[in-house]
């Protein structure tokens, strides 16, 4: 079996979700440490011709805390307004009407902690680009938060009895092949190839959140960029 572990990211890059495809489960990483300023729940899009990030505003959100005990703000008025600006930046796209359904799906779906929401997005994610990788978060299953690092990485693969580990290609400095090796596990590390497709008149801007992507390519083309990576 393929594995993949990875920190649930919002409506992440094309990248994110080729690991996702590239894998038989894949395992949301949600009790490990929030991280401040990463991409747990941010992310980049297109507008005016060039990239803007937006943040999903979360509840007394702290590294000291998990990501699965860290709740979505209770205003009620981001989500409306991060609609707002994905309608007014994409309307014009291609393949607009689509990609804002779906988009508008999950950033209505109905949860409390931003773990569950991110998780029950991939769902719908999933679903539309017809990826078949089975989800699972890591704090229902593998009880092993006593562990760290590469350790604990290596013990749910062998809890899952995965033959085959798959790593973003962040990872290299990280892991260690011989020692995956030394306990019957294959570990590679997967590079996206260079992703480029036209984004209005403007100069293009590379590796945005997955919304920008379907905001300009039918389904079959995504499944196409969701292959387009090699394994090092």
């Amino acid at each position: 079996m393929r594995l993949a572990i990875m920190q649930p990211y919002f409506l992440p890059y094309i990248g994110y979700l080729q690991l996702m495809n590239a894998v038989d489960k894949f395992v949301l990483y949600d009790d490990v440490n929030y991280i401040n300023k990463g991409w747990i729940n941010r992310n980049r899009v297109l507008v005016n011709g060039q990239e803007y990030l937006f943040t999903i505003p979360l509840k007394d959100a702290s590294q000291n805390k998990l990501i699965n005990e860290i709740y979505l703000s209770n205003d009620p008025k981001w989500r409306g307004k991060l609609l707002k600006t994905l309608e007014q930046a994409y309307k014009k796209a291609p393949f607009y009407l689509t990609a804002f359904a779906v988009t508008e799906k999950i950033i209505n779906l109905d949860a409390e902690k931003v773990s569950d929401w991110i998780a029950a997005g991939f769902g719908v994610l999933a679903n539309c680009l017809e990826i078949q990788t089975e989800i699972v978060p890591s704090s229902d299953i593998y009880q092993n938060t006593h562990l760290k690092a590469q350790e604990r990485i290596m013990d749910i693969c062998q809890q899952e009895k995965a033959q085959h580990y798959i790593n973003p290609i962040g990872g290299v400095e990280l892991y260690d092949k011989k020692v995956f090796e030394e306990a019957g596990m294959r570990l590679n590390f997967i590079k996206s190839k260079p992703i480029v497709y036209p984004q209005f008149k403007n100069e293009f801007v590379p590796w945005l959140s997955i919304v920008d992507i379907m905001m300009f390519n039918d389904v079959s083309t995504i499944k196409g960029f969701l292959n387009d990576y090699e394994l090092v």
